[in-house]
């Protein structure tokens, strides 16, 4: 497969950047300072991410509300234009196929944020363009920069005072220096900030401006142990094949009162039978760290697997995320067991880490 590039590719080169093969596009996975001081400085002050490698889907039209609420398991009615939703997009069985970000711009137009292998994906289960509903790919159009911490609106307002003012789960077109960028008040760290889709050819000077005002570069490495101490999902490991939303622990994003939409009746099916395998937090004792795939024995008898697994930069221990039996509960002692290791560990309340905001 021919990777894509980011349209700031150059700017990560330049800084030393080790790049990866991610979702098919070669991105930054860290930078000299690496993966555990970048984690720190996203927990403790800020830290910006390049995220272009999601997709960026543009529907609009006077039936584009309606294509969405068919579409997805969250239900627009429960907000408004100028703000953003998490949502899932289903199998028939009731699968996660991906899980999104709808940031609802104006009255007939949002952008729907798929996962980086999923936009294609995405964009077909909208269906076909008609007189009231177009689709478009718009993500080689754009750049992405993800500015998140715990001080990355104060920083940020030294330099882009109308983004850094964009709040929490809300949406608003703002000038650049007169280029016209969308920022959304969402992030994948646990930590609060924004999120800034630049036109392509303004994108390095905009991630200049960012990091002139301290805010330091963080790679995908950092931005999957941060994620993963926030416990959020990652698709392929909490969400995919066989895995529906309430497996997942993310009922919430689905509308039960709002109509059909692709594999409720499997999700309606699940409800009245009981949920099973579940997804839990384990943290373990000790610094090293759990893998996905590490059976989990309860007693000495399986119950079941670990989906992600990574060494804590703030708790200093090991946690990981699996799916195990109904029948574990927060407080169970459990043991993870693979190539030869046995981490011994406690099922515990997700975040493992929780931020004020």
């Amino acid at each position: 497969m021919t990777l894509r590039y980011s349209p700031l590719d150059a700017v990560h080169r330049e800084l030393g950047a080790r790049m990866v093969p991610f979702g098919g596009w070669d991105m930054p996975l860290n930078y000299a300072a690496g993966t555990l001081a970048e984690h720190r400085a996203c927990r403790t002050s800020a830290v910006v991410f390049d995220v272009s490698h999601l997709g960026t889907v543009r529907v609009a039209g006077p039936n584009a509300y309606e294509r969405l609420q068919a579409a997805f398991t969250n239900d627009l009615g429960k907000i408004e234009p100028g703000r953003c939703q998490y949502t899932h997009l289903l199998d028939d069985d009731g699968s996660v196929l991906d899980d999104i970000i709808v940031w609802w711009r104006h009255d007939d137009v949002f952008d729907v944020m798929p996962n980086a292998s999923n936009t294609a994906g995405v964009r077909s289960a909208l269906g076909e363009e008609t007189d009231g509903f177009t689709i478009a790919d718009v993500t080689t159009q754009r750049a992405i920069l993800a500015i998140q911490g715990p001080t990355a609106r104060d920083l940020l307002s030294a330099v882009l005072p109308a983004a850094a003012a964009v709040g929490r789960f809300r949406v608003a077109d703002v000038e650049i220096d007169g280029t016209p960028c969308v920022v959304a008040g969402t992030g994948y760290t646990g930590e609060d900030g924004v999120e800034i889709a630049v036109p392509v050819e303004r994108a390095a000077d905009v991630w200049r401006m960012v990091t002139s005002v301290g805010i330091e570069p963080a790679g995908l490495g950092a931005r999957d142990t941060l994620r993963l101490e926030a416990g959020l999902p990652l698709h392929g490991h909490e969400l995919g094949a066989g895995i529906t939303t309430l497996n997942a622990g993310l009922g919430w994003v689905v509308s039960w009162t709002k109509g059909p939409f692709r594999g409720r009746e499997a999700l309606d099916a699940q409800r009245e039978t009981g949920v099973e395998p579940v997804l839990v937090g384990i943290r373990t004792e000790g610094k090293r760290p759990p893998r996905a795939e590490m059976p989990v024995l309860r007693g000495g008898a399986e119950v079941g697997r670990v989906s992600s697994g990574n060494y804590s930069p703030m708790l200093d221990c090991g946690v990981a995320l699996a799916f195990v039996d109904a029948s574990v509960a927060t407080g169970d002692a459990v043991t993870l067991v693979g190539r030869g290791n046995e981490l011994v560990g406690t099922v515990v309340d997700l975040p493992f880490v929780r931020s004020p905001r």
